[in-house]
């Protein structure tokens, strides 16, 4: 199997990149963006109706992604591959960065796969992406500019018959100043409930532009889930577009 170097709609640009010279000290980040799996993997066997559920990708975070970059005047970046393929959101040695289950579903073609295979994605697939991050952020440092990370991801209203009462979290390690301002802003609101690392928590091995491209190079990153029932039309990803820009403006405002 060989993909064509030159970009078809088949194998699209591993990482979509929106509005680089933007003003905004934030720069957005949607590691689950797309749910593209391209054909000669033959839908990793896999019925359709899998691909269009929260485990092939995160339902609404591009469309969000996209109006906050545009809100914001922010850069951002999109993964153009279904995190079934390869997840751009763990570090490559870490048993789920090509998941074998998820959720209650078994990838089939993802089983006994050779250690080329997993290259091939890995050179496909996860490096451009995190490549054009990482020179992003370091023409932005090396210009004097400021890099605040914000990943952009959802959540399912209910993961393996537990239901899930936040309307969204706020999901942080080291850049707890930064996590701590946006939940006291987002919950200015008395009717949402937002939690502090949930239904997740940031690790080095659970996580990766956080850690690789935030904490350890000394810039604040968050990472923000929205309950993706809230955000799966068109109102839903404006209003959450409108309280996202909001509070992140409140933050840090545009310099």
């Amino acid at each position: 199997m060989t993909a064509n170097s030159n970009h078809t709609p088949d194998w699209p640009p591993a990482v979509e990149i929106l509005n680089s010279a933007g003003r905004s000290p934030f720069v957005l980040i949607c590691e689950h963006a797309s749910n593209h799996i391209p054909a000669e993997y033959a839908k990793l066997g896999l019925e359709d109706k899998e691909l269009v559920r929260h485990i092939a990708w995160d339902i609404g975070a591009a469309n969000v992604t996209r109006a906050l970059s545009e809100r914001l005047d922010a850069s951002a970046f999109l993964a153009g591959y279904s995190r079934l393929l390869i997840d751009l959101n763990r570090p490559l040695h870490v048993a789920d960065s090509i998941p074998l289950r998820s959720e209650a579903t078994d990838i089939v073609g993802n089983h006994s796969l050779s250690e080329t295979e997993r290259e091939r994605r890995a050179r496909l697939m996860f490096h451009p992406f995190q490549d054009g991050l990482r020179t992003h952020i370091h023409e932005r440092a090396t210009a004097g500019r400021r890099n605040i990370l914000i990943a952009v991801h959802s959540f399912t209203p209910v993961y393996l018959g537990q239901s899930r009462s936040w309307h969204a979290g706020v999901l942080f390690d080291k850049a707890e100043a930064l996590g701590q301002a946006l939940i006291a802003q987002l919950s200015r609101d008395p009717l949402l409930n937002v939690g502090a690392n949930v239904p997740y928590s940031v690790s080095a091995e659970a996580d990766y532009a956080l850690v690789v491209h935030g904490d350890l190079l000394g810039n604040p990153a968050a990472l923000i889930e929205i309950r993706n029932d809230l955000i799966d039309d068109d109102a839903g990803v404006a209003e959450w577009t409108d309280r996202l820009a909001q509070a992140l403006s409140a933050i840090a405002p545009t310099s």
